[in-house]
This record gives C-alpha cells, sequence and structure tokens, in this order.
C-alpha cells in the first residue's frame, strides 16, 4: 500500500488552524526508509515553524530524508532564522512541498536555495489546490495586500433573511450555526452593523473553545455611535471591539465607549456613512488577512456596492417567508437591470444537514450576466 506523506502533512497543518494568523498554516513530515521519522505544525504562539519542530523530533534521523511540506521552506530572516538553513544543516535529501510560498520574500527563493545546496525540491503539483485552501486567506493577502472579505448569511429559501413583524429564533439548524462558529475560528476579524447589533444584543464571539493565534477583532459600523457601552458586544470584550464611526458621531458617546476600552475610529464616506473600504484599508494595515461579514441587510447590501465583497458563504435553510416586507439578503439600490446582475464563479455546494445546504462562491469581479 502507497502511503500519502503529503496527507499526513496535510493532518499536521490542519491542527494549527485558528492559530497562526498572521502566518499560514504549515505542516510538515519527515520520511526515511519508509517510516514517519518527525512530524511538525506551526503555531504563532510556539515560534517555531513546521519544519523545524519536525527535525527537533528527527534528530540525526533526519539527514537524507524525504521532507513532504504543505508549504515552500521560508527562506528569509523573520520571527525566527530562514528554514532553509535548518533543513540544509540538518541533511535532509529532498523536499517535496504542495506549493510556492505566494510571499513575496520567499516565492521561489526557498525552493532555489536549497537546489543550490544539491537537495532536490519539488512542487507536488496535485496537491496545490488543497494547499492555496487551506490557507486561503492569507494567500489572498499576500497578493492583494488586503484582507480576504466573506459576506456570510443564513436565508430562506427565497432568499429573506428577516421577518416583517418577529425574528425570535433562527433561520438555519444547529448543525448550520456550529459551521459558522467554525468559520469564525479561522477568520481574523468580524463586521456588523448597529441595526443588528441593537435588535439581537449579539456578542459576536468565536464560540468554539479552540485557542487561537489573536483575538477575532468584533467591529460595529455605528456612524452615530449608538452601541450601548452596557450591550453584550461592549461587556463581552471592549478590548477586541473596534466601533467605524464617522465625524457627525457624538463626542460624549465616543468618550463613554473609549473609557470602557473600545477603540472608536472615524472614517467618513459617502452620504454620511462609514467608508467601507478605509475600514478594508485599515485592517489591511493592521495585517488582519480575514474579514467575515454576519450584519443586517443594509449592510449587506452597501458592502456589496462597496465592491469590498470577495466571497459568500450562504447558509440555505428549507423554510419560506415571501411577502414584500421581509428582508433580503441585500438591501440598498441594488441592480436596476438583469444585464447588471453580479456574477459568482467557482460555486461550490456544502450539506449542512439533511434537508440544509450552503453556497459557496468568489465574486467575478467586472463580470456581468
Amino acid at each position: 500500500m502507497t502511503i500519502d506523506y503529503m496527507a499526513e502533512a496535510f493532518a499536521e497543518a490542519r491542527k494549527g488552524l485558528g492559530q497562526t494568523s498572521p502566518n499560514p498554516a504549515v505542516g510538515a513530515v519527515l520520511v526515511k526508509d519508509g517510516q514517519v521519522v518527525g512530524r511538525g505544525y506551526h503555531t504563532f504562539a510556539n515560534r517555531r515553524h513546521a519544519e523545524i519542530v519536525a527535525l527537533e523530533e528527527a534528530g540525526d534521523l533526519a539527514r537524507g530524508a524525504t521532507l513532504y511540506l504543505t508549504l515552500e521552506p521560508c527562506s528569509h530572516e523573520g520571527r525566527t532564522g530562514p528554514c532553509t538553513d535548518a533543513l540544509i544543516a540538518a541533511g535532509v535529501g529532498s523536499v517535496v512541498a504542495a506549493m510556492e510560498d505566494p510571499n513575496p520574500l520567499v516565492s521561489g527563493q526557498g525552493f532555489a536555495r536549497l537546489r543550490a545546496a544539491g537537495i532536490p525540491a519539488a512542487v507536488s503539483t496535485r496537491h496545490a489546490a488543497e494547499a492555496e485552501a487551506l490557507n486561503e486567506a492569507f494567500c489572498f493577502y499576500m497578493r492583494e495586500r488586503r484582507p480576504l472579505v466573506t459576506l456570510k448569511s443564513a436565508l430562506t429559501l427565497d432568499g429573506k433573511i428577516a421577518a416583517p413583524d418577529d425574528n425570535k429564533g433562527w433561520i438555519t439548524s444547529e448543525q448550520a450555526r456550529a459551521h459558522v462558529q467554525q468559520l469564525r475560528h479561522r477568520t481574523d476579524a468580524i463586521l456588523t452593523g448597529i441595526g443588528t447589533v441593537e435588535a439581537d444584543d449579539c456578542a459576536l464571539t468565536d464560540r468554539t473553545g479552540l485557542p487561537r493565534s489573536r483575538p477575532l477583532l468584533r467591529i460595529v459600523l455605528d456612524s452615530q455611535l449608538r452601541v450601548r457601552p452596557d450591550s453584550q458586544m461592549v461587556r463581552r470584550g471592549p478590548r477586541d471591539l473596534l466601533v467605524a464611526t464617522t465625524s457627525a458621531a457624538n463626542g460624549d458617546r465616543r468618550r463613554a465607549l473609549e473609557k470602557e476600552g473600545v477603540e472608536v475610529v472615524v472614517l467618513d464616506g459617502p452620504d454620511g456613512r462609514t467608508n467601507l473600504r478605509a475600514l478594508v484599508e485599515l485592517l489591511a494595515g493592521r495585517q488582519y488577512q480575514s474579514l467575515m461579514i454576519e450584519a443586517g441587510s443594509k449592510v449587506n447590501g452597501a458592502a456589496l456596492d462597496s465592491g469590498i465583497v470577495d466571497k459568500v458563504f450562504f447558509y440555505y435553510a428549507p423554510k419560506i417567508f415571501g411577502g414584500l416586507q421581509s428582508l433580503p439578503v441585500a438591501g440598498g439600490r441594488g441592480r436596476r437591470r438583469r444585464a447588471d446582475a453580479m456574477l459568482l464563479r467557482d460555486v461550490r455546494l456544502h450539506t449542512m444537514s439533511r434537508d440544509e445546504f450552503a453556497v459557496e462562491a468568489w465574486v467575478a469581479r467586472g463580470a456581468r450576466s
């Protein structure tokens, strides 16, 4: 039986999910004479990269071994020294990586340094798609220099997210809501609007209980600073909360929030609203690689209209609200002609429960139906 050592490297990498940002999740497996002699995965708190952990476990057995790695080894000085230097010093026989590192500080240079030292280094192209998906936000950030923005929502089959009179309870099942928590765990920041905060008194926390490399940054769009200091959003962790507002907001309200430890930023946009593009730029400067939007119809519509949304993740429940007053997933002006509809690409379906599914897709930039 042929053993897929790269699959084992991916299993190692997934142990670090949620614990590596702003670094990628990486797994490593060292194999010698058909036996795994070292394993490792990276977490930001541990500092050591996956290759180094595997080398330390293997000890002298690393000499002549083949390293299977989910991402090209680094060749630059960062929080740690170059992993390529450690691999060369350990006498590793060959390296097989699932993909080239999109970080411009590496980007093929790790492979080049290994080859220059006489160590064969190759890319396993059949694993490239899996490697890209594993570090989707990291890869996007490295290429675009801004966070990957995903619009998440729970919908009825007719595309509604709220009923006009009573919205107690949930649209989707417990299984779907548990999946949302997994998405939150892998996300650096989450955004909602003041309308959702006032209606639900939500906290928007990561409730998986799993360790994170840094706290989930919760962001509220609040142009008039209506968020209350005694709200769940503030009480659950004021120092992990950012409120984006405008210069029209009341100064006393701002000081009251800042006294509680909340960060308030003024980002003036058109029509007296918060500037969403400026918010994304702010997050990019702080190395937040992913942002998930969990908001109401108005904010969803504004996000789509602003062009900041890169992906959608829509959970569909086997329900119909109907009526003209039930709120659609995206409000605002929307598209006035069929020809101007926003197109999606690379659509994937996920089964959530017996009668529920989710749609994951990328926004097709500049495309029209």
